[in-house]
């Protein structure tokens, strides 16, 4: 119980990296293999991250490829494609081959196309090779780019006794067993079969009578958010993946679901930040420039259409009113908070399809809801201004600016995800920079129109 804890709980320390180094410089291999031989791969992969280039390669061709190819698939992007750039397209061609066909596609995706066929041809076992190409062949935003080919599955015309048999062969192919497939003689999708239902079986029984016909699946071409939905819904650990006809292709394992949902909710993040690119914090300062630099350029649109505004307010405003110049920020930035909650909350519920029903009732749900908010915060509000300039009037314009504009900022944040989502639009582009902006014109506007109509300007 205290080896498992350590596990979980590892981390890469100086002292750690000064003692893989130090047998690197000396070469002592068999020092640094019984070093590294009690870590997971993952956490040597994360070893590796930390360590300079010559030193990532040293181990790289130290250990043999069983264990390598695991590390690989787990390095950071930057130092994997550094790797592969300087391993011979035989040597990746042996990693490619003690890795799951989709880890092997995916890293074979990653390399230049004048690289991909030359380490394909390198792999020896053909098989292998086939499903390689085949995976290569789909979209990897799809459910054929996510699936492997290593399943187990049976024929429905197979007895347990013999299926028994037949799977301890296809079983040493595949990692984790999760279920097995029956499929007809077509290899068409038939039903599934739970190793407790195949073990507490009769030998003699058909597979066809113990085996579930109501098996989950998706189509090959299903787009990856869809397939993660669809898991997440019915807590499935792997979903098999069939054709247009039926025909079984491979599986989706749970944790390709879950690098979907981390990459996903890493795009929603940084387009919520207003960026617009996928981009980490090791790019280049122009690579990060080109990702930020639109949306800060329309913020910057933004606050000029705010100035232009308020300039044009101004004239025709006498002195005594200037003051309302001073609650402008105040107003602007609760317009700008109000939308990004409303909008984060709709672009959370359309990412868990919790979002159902009319836009109507959506909008009239959300329009009370900052109606209620926005007299709570206005009675706070109207208080502290009446204190402050001892004028009831005054604060009573500034405090029903700020119901309307919270109304407003609200509908807008709501009603602009659902409006980019039922356009094909990814709607977390609505929660970042362009619903601050807006709502931030749009409550200037509301502000200084209501205060003049109330203080008769």
């Amino acid at each position: 119980m205290e080896e498992l804890q350590d596990n979980i709980q590892f981390q890469v320390t100086d002292e750690l990296l000064e003692q893989v180094g130090q047998h690197i410089v000396s070469q002592d291999d068999k020092a640094l293999k019984l070093l590294l031989s009690d870590f997971h791969y993952a956490d040597v992969a994360e070893i590796l991250d930390e360590l300079d280039f010559e030193e990532a390669i040293y181990i790289i061709k130290l250990l043999d490829s069983e264990t390598t190819s695991d590390i690989i698939t787990e390095l950071d992007e930057d130092v994997r494609e550094k790797i592969l750039e300087n391993l011979s397209t035989k040597e990746i061609a042996e990693e490619i081959e003690e890795l799951d066909t989709d880890d092997a596609a995916d890293i074979i995706a990653e390399l230049p196309e004048s690289r991909q066929e030359a380490v394909i041809s390198q792999i020896e076992n053909e098989e292998h090779k086939a499903e390689i190409q085949e995976l290569l062949a789909y979209d990897e935003d799809t459910a054929g780019g996510l699936m492997a080919k290593e399943l187990v599955k049976v024929y429905g015309t197979w007895t347990v006794a013999g299926c028994l048999r037949r799977i301890r062969g296809q079983a040493k192919d595949v990692s984790r067993v999760h279920s097995i497939y029956v499929v007809s003689k077509e290899e068409k999708l038939i039903g599934r079969l739970s190793l407790k239902d195949l073990i507490t079986a009769k030998s003699e029984e058909k597979i066809s009578d113990i085996a579930k016909d109501n098996v989950d699946f998706v189509n090959v071409k299903d787009n990856a958010e869809d397939v993660a939905k669809i898991m997440a819904k019915y807590d499935l650990e792997a979903i098999p993946v069939v054709d247009d006809e039926q025909t079984l292709l491979g599986r989706i394992t749970i944790d390709d679901i879950v690098d979907v949902l981390k990459e996903e909710a890493d795009k929603d993040y940084q387009l919520a930040a207003g960026i617009t690119q996928d981009v980490e914090a090791d790019d280049s300062i122009l690579e990060l420039t080109r990702a930020r630099l639109p949306w800060l350029f329309l913020g910057l649109v933004g606050g000029i259409g705010a100035y232009v505004i308020m300039h044009f307010f101004e004239s025709g405003l006498a002195e005594e009113f200037k003051v309302l110049f001073l609650f402008a920020p105040l107003i602007a930035a609760m317009a700008g908070n109000v939308g990004v909650q409303s909008s984060a909350i709709i672009v959370q519920g359309l990412a868990n399809d919790d979002v159902k029903g009319s836009i109507n009732n959506r909008l009239i749900k959300e329009m009370l809801l900052a109606a209620l908010n926005g007299v709570v915060l206005s009675v706070f509000l109207f208080v502290f201004v009446a204190l402050f300039k001892s004028d009831t009037l005054f604060a009573l314009a500034i405090s029903i600016s700020l119901i309307a504009v919270i109304i407003v900022a609200g509908l807008v944040g709501t009603f602009i995800p659902l409006f980019l989502h039922k356009r094909g639009i990814d709607p977390a582009i609505a929660t970042g920079p362009f619903i601050t902006t807006s709502n931030d014109i749009f409550g200037i506007i509301i502000y200084l129109m209501i205060s003049k109509m109330i203080l008769g300007i």
